[in-house]
């Protein structure tokens, strides 16, 4: 799937180079990992701005983004990271009733393909139902 004009547009209007680059390898990366899925799940996977971030979704679910964090840092997030197990995937604030967890890049040195990789896999396999959350009056349900 190619990256809708909004999300190579949100790219381009980053503040520095260092946030664009950054924004734009990480792009490229998810984007790939998505391409290369089965046709039964890319038909449900979309990426769009969302909360004014670039967010791919599968089945309308949320699994991965990205934003500026100060003047020099993107954070990734991925909506279910705290189920990942990884170690190098900090979890969100202690208290955070969510799942999430992140990561913050300085520079596309910092970021390693082989753990994009890993965690874009993860992202797909396990999930909490995000898309169904206030329906659910705040509980998260683990999919999958």
């Amino acid at each position: 799937m190619p990256l809708p004009h909004t999300i190579l547009a949100y790219n381009t209007a980053l503040p520095s180079p260092a946030h664009r680059e950054i924004a734009g390898t990480l792009a490229a990366a998810i984007d790939a990992h998505f391409a290369k899925l089965p046709k039964a799940v890319r038909d449900t996977a979309e990426c769009k701005i969302w909360h004014r971030h670039p967010v791919w979704f599968l089945d309308g679910n949320p699994i991965v983004g990205y934003s500026p964090i100060g003047k020099d840092a993107i954070r990734l997030m991925f909506w279910s990271g705290q189920s990942f197990d990884e170690p190098g995937l900090p979890a969100d604030p202690p208290g955070n009733k969510f799942k999430s967890a992140g990561i913050r890049y300085t520079a596309t040195a910092d970021i390693s393909a082989k753990d994009l990789k890993r965690w874009l896999k993860k992202s797909i396999d396990i999930q909490w139902d995000y898309k169904n959350i206030v329906k659910r009056k705040g509980k998260l349900v683990r999919l999958k």
